[in-house]
Order: structure tokens, then C-alpha cells, then sequence
């Protein structure tokens, strides 16, 4: 929340049931029937959750804390909301309260610190059965169905780009993303710019796609202009043969008995709808692996074994132990002095030893590394977020040279974090880090990686002089020549009509660390959208474009499939290479395409 009322929605009770169940977010209706209504919130108390993880004692005062308002006037409450638990998530009895008419619920928050409200339900009944209210909401009933060639599910940096290449390969494309913008970490939700090269040999026309709605300008944590949303947007709606579902959570996979998936079954987290996407192959580009887990695809998460792998940098034993997320966050000038408060939640153990005297939290500001990246997602976020304003809080008011802080203020803090990490689906061809050390390329390699083997690790008590959780991370480079990823690795091994790309595919925890940047990502679309047009032309499995028609997948990828005009340069965030000539390479390849 940010300090403001939230006008959030009018209910409707009808004629054939009094209790509905709506999301924060609902649609605006009335109110026939003057009664008594019993009022629940859905909400949490999230900084219970955080410093339960930590050992330490729950705050008597939580952040997070909210009134409900009824046609603006505060709700009869014996406690604020968003304070009770111990971190989960919850429905709490709010109120009584007669309604009649039309009425307008709003949410008042008393703290400005990310008040939580799932949702809020008026009911006659005093002790509702809440499951069977959510299953009676009329948004949740039979899924609607659709049917198409190919399924992309995920709309970042990856997704975008499959979908785009296999629609305009000229087969019918759903692409289902469930955030409300696409990018993902390079939308302005998340705020990481694009990086790694593009358009580099063996085939330089891959990345023509990304070229046409990458943002202009790098960096991270900056104004969410920078990020272009609108531009990804319009791109993907101008695209013909390809349709955009956002809000869609996919939740739910169908398969045959050979294991192939059939469907994909995602729910509307606005309205709580429930739809079917039906196709012929799925592309996972979600990044955590969603569609393969769920599909019963072979995955890994964490860290292999020398034994294994036998990769020089590997541990001796395999553990779960994977990169983190960032929370970031950026502070600007503003008019005159501005305060920031010190709560008695945040915390005591940031001080001028170990406090970031920063105007922004950038890659480095990293959180959850070693915790479970999927299970433990929200709160690692929200430990991100405890840390960033305890840090402000500090710095503006604690610190030696607060002066200089004076007209700062926090202008922006990321409530999605930005994940490197997580689930890699298994494919035929697995890369690793003595494939990129020794440069044995393979018959099928794709896009190449150029960005260095870039692995983070928390940074030591002793680095940060911090003694809780760590926050911040170090990263250790290695640089390798630009290595074609093989094609093997952009399919599964054992769900037949699975593709993956972005940082999902059949990669090491190590060789991860060179093939998770999102130009990279871009290209990996590209070349699954082809081989998807390859699939549909023969009727065949994505490992028949490898043992089959290998030679079509590579004319697809010299042609390229992007639309032939001029861009923006887009090769801010590029590393240096082992390969002296590799910036002169990008150059060549794209004269006459840059502006």
C-alpha cells in the first residue's frame, strides 16, 4: 500500500446466494438486500513471517497494519488488520455490519509499509465454509477453452520472443503471462536490464526479434520508463497469429498416457476464472520450470555433485543451494528535506559499520541465497523488502553523513522480486562447465552465451559486518569464448512435446551462470518458436527436429524471423569475452539494422 484509501469494490448480493467471495480488485455492483453482514479480510501478517526466519522475536507493531473502511467510515474493530498470524496467510473475522444499498469498501493504510489484502468477503453466514465459497465465486467455474498450435507460457525477455517467432512462422500462438505487464525481470516490476550479446555467428540473425522491443537505455532499479512495457506490448499485440492472455497463472497441466501434455490450465488472478489452453507443443519460458513440474518433466534445482558433473568448480557433495533474488531500489532528489520514519520493526543490526550509503540496491542487493527460490519466494521478498527499508530508515536518520542524504527520498521499491534461480528442466543434451571451457561445440549449437560463467555467493559476515541473514552477494566470474547452446537443451527428455527457454533449460547449476542473461534468453525463443514451425510442418516431437530435420531448424536460424527494420542499438550491459574480436562481430552483424 502506499498511504492512500483504496477504493476497492461494491458487492452485489443476488437472489440465489447471499455470500460472495471477491477479490480486492473486483467489479463494482450493489447491494439489493438490507441485513447483517459478517466481514473477513484475507490477509497476513507478513513481518511475523520474516523475523520468525530469523530467530528473533515478532514486533509488538508490525508493519503492514490497515483499517477497512464501509462508505467511509472505519469498520467497529477490535484490532487493525494485516498484525494477526504468524506469517501465513489467513482470514480474519473483521466485523458486523448492516449494509443496505450501494456501498464502497475501502482499504486505509496506517503505516505505508505493503499492507496485505487477498480479499475480502461479506457473508450472512458466521461461520462460512470459505473453500466452497471460492468455488461457488461464478468467475470459478468450468474452464473456457482454446485451442492452438503452440502454448508459450511465460511473458519475459523469453517467452515474448518464442511467441513472436512461432507466430509469425504461421502457427496459431498463445502466449500466457501472469503479471499484468510483460518483461518480467525487464519490465518495471522487477527492473533488471538486458544483458549478454546478440547477433553474434554462427547465427547472427538470432536476436532480430529481441531487437525490435528491447529498451533503449540499460540499467537497473531506475524509472520504469526505462523499461518500455508499452513497447513489448505493442509489439506482441501487432504480432497476427498470436494472442496475449495476461493475469493467467498456469496451475494445472493435462497429459496423455505417453506423458505428452495436452493442455495447460491457468487461473485469472483478477476475476478467478479458471481457462484451458489445448495445443499441440508448449513452450516453458517461465522460468522456474511451472510447465515441466507440473508435467511430470525431469527437473533439478540446486547445486550437482563433482562426482556427477565432474566440473572443476562443482561442490564435492550436491546440495539445493542456488543463486538469490533481488528486492531492488532506487532513491532520488526530492523538493527540499525529506524525512523517512524509523519503525520499531525494522531492524537493529543495520548500522554505520554494515548500512548501504547507496541511492539505489542494485544486482548486488541479493536475498534467499540457499533458501528454496520457489517455496520460499515471498519470503524471500519480503525479507528483501525489511532489509531495503531498515537500510533507508538508517541512512537517512542514523547515519555519520545523513546531511548528505537530506533531500533524498525512496522513490521506488521492487514488490516482485527479481529470481535467478530455480527449477532446470533435464533435456537430451545437459551443458556443463567443461563444455564451455573446452569449447566442444556440438552439431547442433543455437545462440551463443558470451556472458562470463557469473555465479553469486552470499557475502560473509565478515564482508558486510552483518550478522543476520545476508542480503548482499558477490559474484565470481569466469570468462569463456561465445558457445552455441545446443539445441538438445531446449526441449525435455521424457514430456515429448515440451520446448523451454530462458533460464529453465538443461543446464549445470554452473554453466547456469552464463546462460540466465536475458538477451540470451531472447535468442533461446527465437530459435524454439523455428523449431516449433519445424514440429507442426512434419507432425513431430521436438527431438525429431534433432535426429530428423536439423538441417531446416539451421536454414530457419540463418534467415531469422524479425521484421527487417531499424532499431535502437541495444548493446549496453555486454561483457568482454575471450574472444578479442567479439564487439567487432556485433558490429558486423548488425550494420544496416541499427539506427
Amino acid at each position: 500500500m502506499d498511504n492512500t484509501d483504496k477504493k476497492i469494490l461494491i458487492v452485489d448480493d443476488d437472489e440465489t446466494s447471499r455470500s460472495l467471495l471477491r477479490q480486492v480488485l473486483g467489479d463494482c455492483t450493489n447491494i439489493f438486500e438490507a441485513a447483517e453482514y459478517h466481514v473477513w479480510v484475507r490477509t497476513k501478517n507478513w513481518m511475523a513471517g520474516v523475523y520468525a526466519a530469523q530467530g528473533l522475536p515478532v514486533p509488538e507493531s508490525p508493519a503492514g497494519a490497515f483499517k477497512l473502511l464501509v462508505n467511509g467510515t472505519p469498520l467497529p474493530l477490535k484490532t487493525v488488520l494485516g498484525t494477526q498470524g504468524k506469517g501465513e496467510w489467513l482470514w480474519v473475522k473483521a466485523s458486523r455490519v448492516v449494509l443496505a444499498g450501494q456501498v464502497t469498501l475501502t482499504l486505509h493504510d496506517l503505516d505505508g509499509f505493503d499492507g496485505r489484502c487477498d480479499a475480502i468477503m461479506l457473508t450472512t453466514d458466521a461461520e462460512p465454509d470459505f473453500n466452497a465459497l471460492r468455488s461457488a465465486n461464478p468467475n470459478a467455474q468450468t474452464p473456457t477453452n482454446a485451442s492452438y498450435d503452440v502454448v508459450v507460457v511465460g511473458g519475459g525477455i523469453a517467452g515474448i520472443c518464442a511467441a513472436i517467432s512461432s507466430a509469425r512462422l504461421g502457427l496459431k500462438t498463445a502466449l500466457v503471462h501472469d503479471r499484468p505487464v510483460l518483461g518480467g525481470n525487464n519490465s518495471s516490476e522487477v527492473r533488471v536490464h538486458l544483458g549478454a550479446y546478440q547477433n553474434l555467428p554462427p547465427y547472427p540473425r538470432l536476436g532480430d526479434v529481441l531487437a525490435e522491443f528491447g529498451p533503449k537505455a540499460g540499467g537497473n532499479a531506475r524509472e520504469a520508463s526505462v523499461y518500455e512495457d508499452e513497447l513489448k506490448l505493442r509489439v506482441v499485440k501487432e504480432t497476427k497469429n498470436l494472442d496475449l492472455y495476461l493475469n493467467m497463472h498456469v496451475n494445472g497441466a493435462v497429459t496423455n498416457g505417453e506423458g505428452r501434455i495436452t493442455a495447460v490450465v491457468a487461473q485469472d488472478t483478477r476475476k478467478g476464472g479458471r481457462h484451458m489452453f489445448n495445443g499441440g507443443w508448449f513452450a516453458d519460458c517461465t522460468g522456474d520450470g511451472t510447465v515441466g513440474y507440473l508435467a511430470g518433466a525431469d527437473w533439478r534445482m540446486g547445486r550437482e555433485a563433482k562426482s556427477e558433473t565432474n566440473e572443476p568448480d562443482a561442490p564435492e557433495k550436491a546440495d539445493m543451494i542456488t543463486m538469490g533474488a533481488s528486492v531492488q531500489w532506487y532513491a532520488g532528489k526530492a523538493d527540499g528535506d525529506a524525512a523517512f520514519p524509523t519503525r520499531p520493526w525494522m531492524l537493529k543490526t543495520i548500522n554505520e559499520a554494515n548500512c548501504s550509503p547507496h541511492l539505489k540496491g542494485d544486482w548486488w542487493w541479493e536475498a534467499g541465497l540457499g533458501r528454496d527460490q520457489i517455496a520460499e519466494g515471498e519470503h524471500i521478498r519480503d525479507y528483501g523488502l525489511l532489509v531495503a527499508y531498515s537500510n533507508w530508515a538508517f541512512v537517512k536518520n542514523g547515519y555519520s553523513k545523513k546531511v548528505s542524504f537530506a533531500d533524498k527520498e525512496l522513490k521506488w521499491v521492487a514488490y516482485n522480486a527479481g529470481r535467478r534461480e530455480s527449477r532446470r528442466l533435464m533435456g537430451d543434451f545437459i551443458l556443463d562447465q567443461n563444455h564451455l571451457r573446452n569449447r566442444e561445440v556440438q552439431p547442433d549449437g543455437t545462440c551463443v552465451t558470451t556472458w562470463t560463467i557469473d555465479l553469486h555467493l552470499p557475502k560473509t559476515a565478515r564482508e558486510s559486518k552483518f550478522e543476520g541473514e545476508p542480503y548482499q552477494a558477490n559474484s565470481l566470474n569466469e570468462k569463456i569464448w561465445p558457445y552455441p547452446i545446443p539445441y538438445r537443451c531446449l526441449y525435455s527428455r521424457n514430456v515429448p512435446n515440451l520446448f523451454m527457454a530462458g533460464r529453465d533449460i538443461s543446464v549445470t547449476h554452473i554453466a547456469l551462470g552464463t546462460t540466465r542473461l536475458m538477451r540470451t534468453h531472447g535468442m533461446m525463443g527465437e530459435v524454439v518458436g523455428m523449431a516449433a514451425s519445424v514440429c507442426k510442418k512434419h507432425g513431430c516431437n521436438p527431438r525429431d527436429v534433432y535426429t530428423t530435420h536439423l538441417d531446416e531448424l539451421k536454414e530457419l536460424m540463418t534467415k531469422g524471423v524479425g521484421d527487417g527494420k531499424k532499431h535502437p542499438r541495444q548493446d549496453y550491459n555486454c561483457q568482454q569475452s575471450l574472444d578479442p574480436d567479439i564487439r567487432q562481430q556485433y558490429k558486423e552483424s548488425v550494420k544496416g539494422l541499427v539506427e
